[in-house]
């Protein structure tokens, strides 16, 4: 065959590296942003934070009745800003000396060592405070390390996960260790606070902390009796056999359940480092004028600009356009871009999100009207997947709480007039009905389903079910009382 030359035109989609991180800085939540733009502060000599006062691109305009910290949304959609020029971003103020510069830098021109916060006393775990108190034992320095070999066996919650034959058959055969001992050694560790730890299960874990009230604590021998021998008829509210086994009236069974349910189940629970986790909003939102507004909360916006005096440089000196410091700089000027874009596209989903939800702000959850990531898509002009990398881990403040952008969007049931209900709305119905139930006869999964047929909404009983255990409501054998 005959070698030639042809020539074929196609059409491909290209990523350019200036979507590709506009694409990745939408989908970051507000840590995940400032992380990254801290990242790009510490690479690209040309990128630095802006001063407070400066002011923020055209786009957002402020609003006179709104507090500082947030701006009102723009009433329509704005385009994407063009490629600014060096200057529209260069700061306006100049450094006369150091300590100028150093004050603008730390905001009040105080020194880096005098900024940290205080810092919080860590609070012992309970393996120290165990430990602690087991030093303050008159015991042998056989018996003190038996204890001790007990306590780095505990669990989060402080019980004894492996039995003591086991425990003895890890030690070394030189240590000959006999479970008898460890039997005293145990009885040490169940006197030691708070109490109940060092049990081997919920029912000996309780019973220790019965045992450590006083004897004249009213129905503290029958709370014995039950935790010891009846536990599994009290966790399955069978009140009707506890009463007979016990041989006790509503009162009195009434009265141990309630000294029972003061109890402890995880009595090393309350020593674990839990750290706390808290949520900026990327977006606040008011009524102002009667009329129910998005804003973005600034606080949470990394302030970019390009730093002056490279930019100066590389403004006087035009032959350097292939320098690593040109390439700096675009990608700043890049990264300037994707952040201001990021904060449009958040906003324009947020205020089209709270015009459909209005009424959710002014009733709560019964009025949440059903909505999909479509309907957003559509009126805006974007992809439906543009719509979901907005929406996850963004969080809206509201009059009725913090929440996060998805929350906002379910599934819908219909009704008898041909309409439609929001899966959020038939929890909070569900929530409105268990609450008000008689306890001593709980609404079955059938009859709260009767319930909201009644008022027009059909929904099947396995589907009650699923939103009930969503909402972490016992089923209705477990939500019966005496």
């Amino acid at each position: 065959m005959k070698p030639s030359l042809q020539l074929k035109l196609t059409q491909h989609l290209t990523l350019t590296p200036q979507l590709q991180q506009s694409i990745r800085l939408l989908q970051l939540s507000t840590v995940d942003l400032n992380q990254e733009v801290e990242r790009f502060l510490q690479e690209n000599p040309l990128l630095e934070r802006a001063d407070l006062d400066e002011q923020r691109p055209a786009t957002y305009v402020p609003d006179a009745g709104a507090e500082p910290a947030v701006r009102e949304a723009a009433p329509e959609a704005a385009p994407e800003p063009a490629p600014a020029d060096v200057g529209a971003y260069e700061a306006e103020a100049s450094f006369d000396s150091w300590s100028d510069y150093r004050a603008s830098r730390n905001g009040n021109g105080q020194d880096d060592d005098e900024s940290f916060a205080p810092q919080q006393a860590a609070s012992p775990s309970l393996r120290e405070h165990l430990l602690e108190q087991l030093s303050l034992l008159p015991l042998s320095p056989r018996d003190h390390g038996l204890v001790a070999l007990l306590i780095e066996n505990l669990d989060e919650a402080g019980y004894l996960d492996l039995g003591l034959d086991e425990i003895a058959t890890l030690c070394p055969e030189e240590l000959d260790v006999d479970p008898q001992e460890l039997v005293i050694a145990l009885q040490h560790l169940q006197h030691f606070e708070p109490a109940g730890v060092g049990a081997r299960h919920p029912a000996e874990c309780l019973a220790i902390q019965l045992r450590a009230l006083p004897n004249d604590t009213p129905r503290r021998a029958l709370a014995l009796k039950l935790v010891g021998e009846h536990l599994e008829l009290l966790a399955a509210r069978d009140f009707v056999r506890l009463k007979r086994v016990l041989r006790c009236d509503d009162q009195a069974l009434r009265e141990t359940q309630q000294l029972i349910q003061s109890l402890n189940p995880r009595p090393g629970g309350g020593f674990g480092q839990s750290e706390t986790r808290y949520v900026v909003p990327d977006v606040v939102v008011r009524k102002l004028k009667g009329h129910w507004t998005a804003m973005l909360n600034e606080g949470a916006v990394p302030r970019l600009k390009l730093n002056r005096i490279y930019a100066d440089i590389l403004s006087k000196h035009r032959e350097g356009a292939g320098s690593p410091l040109a390439g700096q700089l675009q990608e700043a000027k890049w990264l300037i871009r994707n952040v201001q874009q990021r904060c449009e596209t958040i906003l324009r989903v947020s205020q089209a999100i709270v015009e459909r939800q209005r009424h959710f702000l002014d009733h709560g959850e019964v009025a949440m009207r059903p909505l999909v990531l479509r309907e957003i898509a559509d009126e805006l002009g974007l992809h439906e997947s543009t719509i979901s990398r907005v929406t996850t881990q963004k969080y809206m403040l509201t009059p009725r709480g913090t929440f996060e952008l998805k929350y906002f969007f379910g599934s819908h049931v219909a009704t008898d007039t041909g309409g439609a209900c929001s899966a959020t709305a038939i929890r909070a119905l569900i929530k409105q009905l268990v609450a008000s139930e008689n306890p001593r006869q709980p609404l079955t999964d059938s009859r709260i389903a009767e319930v909201l047929g009644g008022q027009g909404i059909v929904v099947a009983r396995r589907t009650i079910a699923k939103y009930r255990e969503s909402l972490q409501i016992a089923p209705v054998n477990l939500r019966k009382c005496l």
